[in-house]
């Protein structure tokens, strides 16, 4: 999945995406904190491409956006809203393709706006961005080239708490940023860092009411933040060669930023520091089981505001689940399988 897949519903109770063969499964708490449903297929029985995303808005809904074949040479993007945990997600409706027609042209990116408007992101064939933004009332807008050339697969999508659209996305020679200026209004390019990024790192939090925050990995392995306007501040070494998963959180009265991230040695690493404070340092703890190459991180919160961390290992299938201690600093429970 390309962005968090492990999120908390409006009702507070947590649900996880999980990508696999065909489909996209959902699993949700049938109680916060309390056991979980068995697996169901997102949208019906269409059959997908690998590599959906997905992202919530300020209401708890959840947007889903996958490529679907449509023949021999074909695809067309798909997109299904999941309101609440329990309930089932909307059918795969199909949305359209940023070239018209073709093949897919890499993994889509979403993020929704203060309204509940989901943004598709997506490279077309240029080389470039797209976007396909819902309208408030329903439906969509046309087709927005954001330009752009050569930018790599994986862009990272994200909502500040302003409510507006940002995105994060490698190009030859550096990264590129895109913001809204307005609510609704096409996001236009602010302006690049030269820093490289190893592809397939990047993962964008909303870090203050201004600002957002990009974490990823540099040509030494060094974990990195970057805000537009600001250079890149080296963090840590990277505890292994996937992105971070981050959220915000109290930590003993401290507006902090927790990163998870697999290492190298296949445990989960966490690091926290109070947000948009790089230079205080941050330091790898690692917890849990080792876990298999393809296992990824994602981080959330859960009804009760506590910090909850799931691991899952698509080969596997395995989902496993820790939950934040009630005591003090950042220690998290046995890691049980769900």
């Amino acid at each position: 999945m390309n962005g968090d897949w492990l999120l908390r519903g409006r009702d507070g109770r947590l649900t996880v995406y999980l990508p696999s063969d065909d489909a996209v499964l959902c699993r949700a708490e049938l109680v916060p904190g309390g056991p979980w449903e068995t697996p169901r297929r997102v949208g019906g029985d269409q059959r997908l491409h690998p590599g959906p995303a997905v992202g919530q808005g300020a209401d708890g809904y959840a947007h889903l956006v996958a490529w679907r074949p449509t023949g021999s040479d074909g695809s067309v993007l798909v997109h299904s809203t999941h309101f609440r945990p329990r309930l089932a997600p909307l059918d795969w409706t199909p949305v359209g393709h940023p070239d018209k027609k073709g093949d897919r042209t890499g993994t889509p990116a979403v993020a929704v706006d203060d309204r509940g408007r989901a943004h598709v992101f997506v490279r077309d064939k240029g080389g470039g961005v797209s976007l396909l933004a819902q309208k408030e009332k329903g439906g969509w807008n046309p087709w927005q080239d954001l330009g752009g050339e050569g930018v790599q697969d994986r862009l990272a999508a994200v909502t500040g708490e302003s409510g507006l659209v940002e995105l994060y996305a490698a190009v030859p020679g550096g990264i590129a940023h895109w913001r809204q200026e307005e609510p609704g209004k096409q996001p236009v390019r602010t302006g690049d860092t030269g820093a490289f990024a190893r592809p397939g790192t990047l993962y964008a939090l909303a870090t203050s009411a201004e600002r957002t925050t990009l974490y990823f990995t540099d040509g030494r392995g060094e974990l990195c933040a970057w805000r537009p306007g600001a250079d890149p501040v080296p963090l840590l070494p990277a505890a292994g060669p996937g992105p971070v998963s981050a959220v915000r959180c109290d930590v003993e009265g401290h507006d902090c930023t927790v990163l998870a991230q697999r290492s190298a040695s296949g445990r989960v690493a966490f690091a926290a520091y109070p947000s948009e404070r790089e230079e205080l340092g941050a330091a790898w703890t690692e917890s849990g089981p080792a876990l298999p190459p393809d296992a990824t991180v994602s981080l959330t919160l859960g009804a009760d505001g506590r910090l909850v961390a799931a691991t899952l290992s698509p080969s596997s299938g395995r989902l496993l689940l820790s939950r934040r201690k009630d005591e003090a600093g950042l220690a998290l429970g046995a890691w049980e399988a769900v």
